[in-house]
């Protein structure tokens, strides 16, 4: 299939990082700040995406992502910065809040369905990983018809949301989601033409080169 292009340019970033990232605690939509590596990270993205030309900036509302968003947006004072209920982390329901240690060590059962047949499971009293891909691209879908083709949008969003969406956009099964890194801070640059998808750059973190990340 032919890749577009030309279409609407989204650069889909991860939020820096939180204590929460640093000792594995499952943060879902727990609404967790940024850390100073966070922060570092994210004024470290910001300063590599200044000289592109932004029309929107769209971020989930948890404060990890909506403060890595206005830390880009600094650079970028007039383009509007919209939140966004969309682009939310996938609701861990029971499990949020706990550390991934005892997750593995009280859920045995889930955790093996969970790595060997995701798309079979559901978090308890929260969402499947098909649930958040279909939220999350219903939401770009909805965000990207406001625009020209050929515009630039950020979209600051999380872990498993981006990698859902990174899924579609590589035309990869859901189920290998795993196999696409979503760092901290990451960048993936995407191209969106009609209904066709295209992947650029995916989990890119060179502008932390400096960093100890």
């Amino acid at each position: 299939m032919e890749t577009p292009k030309k279409g609407i340019r989204i650069l889909l970033v991860r939020h820096g990082e939180t204590d929460w990232n640093k000792v594995r605690r499952f943060q879902g939509r727990s609404d967790v700040p940024l850390n100073q590596t966070g922060r570092d990270q994210a004024h470290a993205l910001a300063v590599a995406l200044r000289g592109e030309s932004i029309t929107a900036i769209y971020s989930s509302p948890l404060l990890r992502a909506l403060e890595t968003a206005r830390i880009i947006k600094a650079c970028h004072p007039t383009t509007p910065l919209i939140q966004d209920e969309g682009l939310v982390e996938m609701d861990l329901g029971d499990f949020e809040g706990m550390p991934a240690q005892q997750w593995a060590e009280k859920y045995p059962d889930f955790r093996k369905a969970w790595l060997e047949a995701p798309l079979s499971v559901s978090m308890p009293g929260g969402e499947s990983i098909k649930e958040v891909q279909r939220r999350a691209l219903d939401t770009l879908n909805r965000i990207t018809m406001h625009y020209q083709p050929e515009s630039s949008l950020i979209i600051c969003g999380h872990n498993l949301v981006n990698r859902t969406i990174l899924c579609h956009a590589l035309h990869l099964p859901l189920d290998r989601f795993r196999e696409l890194q979503q760092e901290t801070a990451a960048l993936n640059i995407l191209y969106k033409c009609g209904d066709r998808w295209h992947a650029e750059t995916v989990n890119d973190r060179l502008h932390l080169k400096n960093q100890h990340t």
